[in-house]
């Protein structure tokens, strides 16, 4: 088990440490912002949520390269990787035009959220800012993918720290004005990441053609137009894929658009509350990232038990470490907060908010490890139909009822946004419970496929 810890840790540290950066992004944002104005900060948390809607739904169809040639590196076809970081590519640019222009006319997602005059036009102009960065962040993670697929997390974490020294720079430039240019508040930080973003891009690109790490895929040794048969293959795993984290996140985003008619206040300490359970996030996730790379290499060679073995340690590893953080949170709270911001009632609106969310957090360990080491074995359309029923039914259906107590039976304390964060925490140990069970089927249905198919080998031999 030991050895099996070491090897996912020395993948998940340079992931982690990479997704902190990004993560750090959405924290330097709201502190900055928080710093600036509480209608600024608001409409962030707004925007944010829009924009991560999009951007992680766009994302989940991409990263099905990731599987794919993770399992291509295990059995050591490396031609075929580059043909599918060619046709990644090519997808890519595709889900840009769909994802561009929902975030440049967000008009219908805030008339849901009933949003006031004074956040509407600065949430409007944060999205359509930020709407000209996402291709380039969708191209990005084809070299994100590839790179986590073959073992080679490193070549991205120098490149997200770098970058978040310039985020910092930028938005103090930006949000507060200087050098000529006038303060902008909120919309500046989604043009500090949309410059970061291109830039990313750019680097990225240049790594797939240049590096010697990737030179083995010859990924531009040719040049090919979209093959229609590979395009489907990464369809049918990444449709799926997409939706799931789209459901996920969506499931968060329309949470804030429901919190929002409580008010500024609320909405901004909801903000805050989220933005901390996205930093705690990227623990599991690393660890879930690592663990399917080491799976899918382990398919890939056909070594079934080998993979069982390293997703159960996965799974095992990501929900102790998650236990931890949530105890250590808990006793930390009040300075957490106050490091976000200097508003009392914004700081009075969260403290409440942050124990509900660290029990979320816990669920969220458990469900995400089993997530990613399902998507290993090229399993995507059962775990939908999970998150669906299970995010969207019991966390926003829930979080409906509780929040604004429908039917006038709920207690008190389970009204408002703290309503939301419980049913949200009860939706994650249901899709926890649900892709366990799922992943335990699958696995052991595999290795007994392979293990008749070998028998019928040596059996016609």
């Amino acid at each position: 088990m030991f050895a099996d810890i070491r090897r996912i840790a020395s993948l998940a540290w340079p992931v982690l440490i990479g997704q902190l950066a990004i993560i750090a992004f959405g924290v330097i944002d709201t502190v900055m912002v928080g710093r600036y104005s509480a209608v600024d900060l608001a409409a962030l948390g707004l925007g944010s949520s829009i924009y991560v809607s999009v951007y992680v739904g766009l994302t989940g169809v991409v990263l099905a390269l990731q599987p794919i040639a993770g399992q291509l590196f295990g059995s050591r076809h490396h031609a075929q990787i580059g043909e599918e970081v060619r046709q990644a590519l090519w997808l890519a640019a595709g889900l840009s035009v769909l994802g561009f222009a929902v975030m440049f006319f967000p008009g219908p997602l805030l008339t849901i959220a009933h949003v006031p005059p004074a956040l509407y036009e600065r949430t409007e102009l944060y999205l359509r800012i930020a709407a000209f960065g996402l291709p380039a962040s969708l191209l990005f993670r084809v070299y994100s993918a590839l790179a986590n697929a073959v073992g080679k997390p490193r070549l991205v974490m120098i490149l997200q720290i770098g970058a978040l020294f310039v985020k910092v720079a930028l938005n103090l430039w930006f949000i507060f004005g200087g050098l000529g240019l006038p303060p902008s508040g909120g919309p500046g930080c989604a043009l500090a990441s949309t410059i970061i973003n291109i830039g990313l891009a750019a680097i990225g690109l240049l790594l797939l053609a240049r590096f010697e790490e990737f030179a083995p895929f010859g990924i531009f040794a040719r040049f090919c137009w979209p093959d229609l048969s590979r395009q489907a293959a990464l369809l049918k795993l990444g449709v799926p894929m997409g939706l799931s984290y789209l459901i996920e996140v969506t499931s968060y985003t329309f949470m804030a658009l429901f919190i929002a008619r409580f008010g500024t206040t609320t909405l901004a300490g909801h903000q805050i509350t989220g933005n901390f359970g996205a930093v705690l996030y990227m623990t599991p996730m690393s660890i879930g990232i690592a663990t399917s790379t080491l799976v899918a290499h382990a398919l890939g060679a056909n070594q079934h038990d080998a993979a069982r073995t390293l997703a159960r340690h996965g799974i095992v590893m990501a929900c102790a470490v998650g236990c931890v953080y949530a105890l250590v949170a808990l006793l930390l709270r009040p300075a957490i907060l106050a490091g976000y911001t200097t508003d009392a009632a914004v700081i009075a609106a969260a403290m409440p908010l942050m124990p509900i969310m660290l029990v979320y957090h816990i669920f969220d360990t458990f469900q995400t490890a089993s997530a990613f080491v399902l998507r290993a074995y090229k399993v995507a359309v059962v775990p939908t139909v999970i998150y669906a029923i299970a995010l969207w039914g019991v966390g926003l259906g829930g979080g409906y009822l509780l929040g604004f107590n429908i039917g006038g039976g709920v207690p008190q304390w389970l009204t408002g946004a703290r309503g939301f964060w419980a049913a949200n925490a009860a939706s994650l140990a249901a899709a926890g419970a649900g892709l366990f069970l799922h992943w335990r089927t699958i696995s052991v249905r595999r290795e007994r496929a392979y293990q008749a198919s070998q028998a019928a080998a040596v059996d016609s031999a």
